[in-house]
């Protein structure tokens, strides 16, 4: 595996608009959550992006929004970002129902997901996945491209989204967050703004300021 820093990751889709929500930024609720367990304080979201996809309509949502099938990311397929070897695979718990949180816990908090690890110290957590949906097991290797499950609304969560985020070691929460960069992708503007005040600017090997729409083009393989 390649030893680097700064991790650049190809898209986690195969294309489409997708807004990084609570992306890094100063005020975002990821750089701002800390965990206290077992007498150690840790950051894993520092850097992390909840992703969720923006369908024509300009919306996260069509027809409603009572079922999970009414998000426009509801059964994406997620891609590994880079090559790597999985180290840890959780499928077990049932994906929710829109705008209805379980009762949260620090085993479930992630929902389903997988961490895969792209270089030494380097771990890249997909999480609230889709039930029964993920592709891979432990000790697997993939690579960038490869599809590894589906995108999904369990754990802490109340809309189908991704959470995707890097950290120093294979642990969603007993770790810290690490920056990370997309190779390329096209930045839209402000959520906020979009699609009314809508921006095309391509970036190279850069992070989507919090909350911004972006647009990944399809992933070749």
């Amino acid at each position: 595996m390649t030893q680097y820093s700064v991790p650049i990751l190809s898209p986690p889709f195969s294309g489409g608009i997708w807004l990084a929500g609570d992306g890094p930024a100063n005020n975002s609720n990821h750089r701002r959550s800390i965990f206290a367990i077992d007498g150690h304080i840790y950051s894993p979201e520092r850097f992390a992006i909840d992703w969720v996809k923006v369908g024509p309509n300009g919306d996260s949502r069509h027809d409603g929004t009572t079922k999970n099938e009414n998000w426009w990311g509801w059964g994406e397929p997620v891609l590994a970002v880079v090559d790597g070897e999985i180290t840890e695979v959780v499928d077990e718990f049932p994906d929710n129902t829109p705008h209805v949180l379980p009762t949260v816990t620090l085993d479930n908090i992630a929902g389903n997901h997988i961490i895969l690890q792209i270089a030494q110290n380097r771990f890249v957590t997909y999480a609230h996945l889709q039930r029964r949906s993920i592709k891979v097991r432990v000790g697997d290797h993939v690579h960038r491209g490869d599809v590894l499950a589906l995108l999904g609304n369990s754990g802490n969560t109340t809309g189908a989204h991704l959470h995707l985020q890097v950290t120093d070691r294979s642990s969603v929460l007993q770790s810290q967050g690490v920056p990370c960069v997309f190779a390329d992708f096209t930045y839209l503007g402000p959520g906020a703004d979009y699609p009314e005040k809508q921006v095309s600017v391509p970036w190279l090997n850069s992070i989507p300021p919090g909350n911004g729409v972006v647009k990944f083009e399809a992933v070749k393989k």
